[in-house]
């Protein structure tokens, strides 16, 4: 059983996913339990293959028999084995939320959430670039329904925008993939990056050309300026708890920026070596202007949180493109840290439009909230998404500004500013939430958006400082093997046939 572990975090959410969309018509008594059941079993799968992969070994899944370069193959390694951990963890809060109620809306949230789940994890997973496509595709299938998710004009717009974007970014990806495999005769990352290091001097302008529409592809799905134009209203308009879930969606983007370039295009590439990473460095920067204007000028919770997850993405890019393993150390802590608390922060909102009434989570007078428990969780995730110390936040700005050092002052400005921007338009909208108006819903009243849910991930920024020691050295240790992926290299390519 425990060779065919790595292979469980795409199967276990495909067979869940069918179950629940073949009866799609039974009642969501049976359907939460099957959902949340996935969902546990899932986290525990993820972090067994977390203590595997903390090892150091990169492990190698071989489906069919057929071995590198030629076959499929599943890579494990401690970023591939860090993505499934982050994503299984905001599964179970997503899916508690949205058994509160809101799942009745429509009949297949939680079989759509399953495929969502099965897309992000062979994304994660995947150790050829044509499978990275296929599982972009299938995570993007099941979020252009999750989006829509209970109807309504705003979701019905932003939803249009964000598959009309998605589709040409499909068609870019697989044009690039073409070029790719047309340029190196093969489609196996591992092996790609060999053939790439050492490619006649001919053919070096078309292999970067396809490098570069790799890269276009990747940001836009990471929301990077121009392309992110999307991801606001997107977020803004979804159901909560399908906004929480999406706090993952942008992070993928980076995970494939992370991946794919610095195995194709790293320091090892010879004449692609760094390819784009001084457009990302600017267009990084650019993302963080854009985040702090958006944040000021916000109109809602859900709005300024969705602009939070700009100014996330310009932080972890610039961090990307500074190339350094201090820089990837901190930034992939931030990852961590961003995905958790925005998805906390979104359940939150859920939690204040259900109470507001018409007023819903905009910043407007009308009923503000009384419960203190509510106060008490916008105040904790508040200050751990503004960058406040002790919580993780903090954390992972010093470790980011400390890698810049005083040669990248622009970023140092930038980030600073951001942290301000966002002090200020979180107390502004604490202020109109919970001072302004007339008393909301009393919390003990039945609830559509129970707080529990909220309190499972608020927490998580505390256990980030607390086992900071040795989160900081296993996200050291990946870097430095992101830097140098030829043990990767010379994992994937002498796997051996029969599943492992």
């Amino acid at each position: 059983m425990s060779s065919h572990l790595l292979v469980l975090p795409v199967l276990l959410p495909l067979l869940a996913g069918t179950i629940l969309l073949l009866f799609s018509g039974a009642r969501l008594a049976w359907k939460r339990p099957i959902n949340l059941l996935a969902c546990v079993l899932l986290l525990g799968v993820a972090l067994a293959l977390l203590v595997r992969a903390a090892g150091g070994d990169t492990q190698v899944y071989v489906l069919g028999d057929w071995a590198p370069p030629f076959g499929i193959v599943l890579v494990l390694d401690r970023l591939s084995a860090l993505l499934l951990v982050v994503t299984a963890v905001l599964a179970i809060p997503v899916t508690l939320a949205m058994s509160a109620g809101t799942d009745r809306s429509g009949q297949n949230f939680h079989g759509l959430l399953q495929f969502q789940l099965m897309g992000l994890n062979g994304a994660f997973l995947t150790g050829d670039l044509f499978n990275l496509f296929v599982f972009f595709e299938i995570l993007l299938i099941a979020s252009y329904a999750l989006l829509v998710f209970g109807g309504g004009r705003a979701r019905v717009a932003a939803s249009l925008h964000y598959v009309f974007l998605n589709l040409a970014g499909s068609a870019v990806f697989i044009i690039a993939v073409g070029l790719l495999y047309g340029i190196t005769g093969t489609l196996n990352m591992a092996d790609m990056a060999q053939r790439l290091a050492t490619l006649p001097v001919d053919d070096v302008p078309l292999a970067r050309a396809a490098g570069l529409l790799l890269l276009l592809v990747f940001a836009m799905k990471a929301a990077l300026l121009p392309l992110g134009m999307w991801l606001p209203a997107a977020y803004a308009s979804a159901a909560a708890p399908i906004a929480a879930l999406f706090a993952i969606m942008s992070k993928v983007g980076i995970y494939a920026i992370f991946r794919v370039h610095g195995l194709l295009f790293g320091e090892h590439a010879g004449a692609l070596a760094g390819l784009g990473q001084t457009l990302v460095w600017w267009l990084a920067l650019g993302t963080l202007v854009l985040g702090v204007c958006g944040m000021l000028g916000a109109r809602s919770l859900r709005s300024l949180l969705a602009w939070q997850v700009m100014v996330s993405v310009g932080t972890l890019l610039a961090g990307w493109a500074l190339g350094t393993v201090a820089a990837w150390q901190g930034a992939l802590f931030y990852l961590i840290h961003s995905t958790w608390l925005t998805a906390a922060m979104f359940l939150l909102a859920g939690v204040v439009v259900a109470r507001r009434g018409v007023a819903e989570d905009g910043f407007m007078i009308g009923q503000r909230i009384v419960s203190p428990v509510v106060g008490l969780a916008f105040l904790a995730g508040a200050v751990a998404l503004v960058g406040l110390p002790p919580l993780s936040g903090f954390v992972g700005k010093a470790l980011l500004l400390q890698a810049a050092g005083p040669a990248d002052a622009l970023f140092w400005v930038l980030l600073l500013v951001a942290g301000l921007a966002a002090l200020l338009s979180f107390a502004r909208a604490g202020s109109t939430l919970f001072w302004r108006g007339d008393p909301a819903t009393p919390l003990s009243s039945a609830q559509p958006m129970p707080l529990a849910p909220v309190w499972l991930l608020l927490p998580l920024s505390l256990l980030l400082v607390a086992a900071g020691d040795v989160i900081l050295a296993y996200l050291e240790a990946t870097a430095v093997a992101l830097k140098s992926p030829q043990d990767l290299i010379d994992a994937v390519l002498g796997a051996r046939t029969g599943g492992e």
